[in-house]
């Protein structure tokens, strides 16, 4: 979508070929380009930068500068279309974590578990926005969505995922490369886990669910179905893109992707790895998530604030917390956090 006279300024810079909006210098008829790749790129366009996500992508330019590649907008305020309640969740991308943190602490424990996460919130005309966003370096975006085994990041970006702003062409198409490889990652993951004869719709449902229990989750049961159900016509195109080039022997069968059932060719051999590394992504990311949410404690103030909140929101649990333990949560918080357990705020 090009801006208009009518739209906010668009935060980061602008296309080495000068004006316009950067999305609209992507790929997006090249014949060389996968259709699902396309797809994306067509996704990122239609979707419209409210003045608040401008406010921020202006936030973090200023507190970056020339560090920053992108910034890619995803989760619940993407979905509903609404960053005014909520908390935004960003990824600013960055070329490497000496360029934001120098020689500090900070960019080893980045790049030993990536990504530092911190919070941002801005005063805006009737409230505030709130924002958390990740900082990561593009070496790591390429290899967390091709070759990790954790689905911490192919998991997250083969869901729709918006470009907020891009410092060029170039920049801007090397994060859609790394969305287009997430969902191939996603797939060739999934697959061995369905049925011979499987529909898009098991395809997210079964993934998303997987991938969610890899980390300490207070999502409701049923949230993967929500999911699909709330984009289905984008996930069933994106599918049927996708499956045609992933090189895997799958077989789409009837017109069109709406509505399409598959056929794959699976080994026996193969599903039974599949199953056994799925297991083993579950018991080791759950440590992950624990060892990220103890480090998200110090990479912003009100950090045990926060956990509060996102699991009150989507668990429903509200429990009281003790200054003490807001204060010195590595110390005094163990309780909390076995009191959140017992109550079924996350599992």
């Amino acid at each position: 979508m090009r801006r208009g006279a009518d739209q906010p300024r668009r935060p980061g810079y602008e296309p080495a070929s000068g004006g316009g909006d950067v999305r609209s210098t992507l790929p997006e008829y090249a014949v060389s380009v996968p259709a699902h790749v396309r797809l994306i790129a067509r996704r990122w366009e239609a979707t419209p930068l409210i003045p608040e996500l401008a406010l921020l992508g202006e936030d973090l330019l200023r507190r970056y500068g020339d560090a920053v590649m992108g910034i890619l907008y995803y989760g619940s305020c993407l979905r509903k279309g609404d960053a005014s309640e909520g908390l935004v969740d960003l990824y600013v991308i960055v070329d490497g974590y000496r360029s934001v943190y120098g020689l500090s602490p900070g960019g080893l424990l980045n790049w030993l578990l990536p990504p530092n996460v911190l919070y941002l919130e801005l005063p805006v005309a009737d409230g505030k926005v709130r924002a958390k966003f990740a900082l990561l370096s593009l070496p790591q975006l390429k290899r967390g969505t091709c070759c990790w085994f954790q689905p911490y990041l192919w998991g997250r970006f083969a869901q729709p995922t918006a470009l907020l702003c891009a410092r060029d062409a170039a920049a801007a198409q090397a994060l859609l490369g790394a969305m287009g490889q997430a969902v191939l990652t996603f797939i060739a993951a999934t697959l061995p886990l369905l049925p011979e004869r499987f529909s898009a719709r098991d395809l997210w449902e079964q993934g998303l669910a997987r991938s969610y229990a890899t980390e300490l989750r207070a999502e409701r049961a049923g949230r993967q179905a929500e999911l699909f159900g709330d984009d289905e016509p984008y996930y069933a195109d994106l599918t049927a893109a996708a499956v045609a080039v992933s090189g895997l022997r799958v077989r789409r069968e009837g017109d069109g992707a709406a509505g399409a059932t598959y056929l794959a060719e699976i080994p026996g051999t193969r599903r039974w790895l599949a199953r056994r590394a799925w297991s083993l992504r579950r018991v080791q990311g759950r440590l992950l998530h624990v060892l990220r949410l103890l480090k998200g404690l110090f990479t912003f103030s009100g950090g045990v604030d926060y956990i509060l909140w996102k699991l009150e929101r989507h668990s429903g649990v509200r429990v009281e917390v003790s200054e003490r333990a807001r204060r010195y949560p590595l110390i005094f918080g163990w309780g909390l956090v076995w009191r959140l357990y017992r109550r079924g705020a996350f599992r």
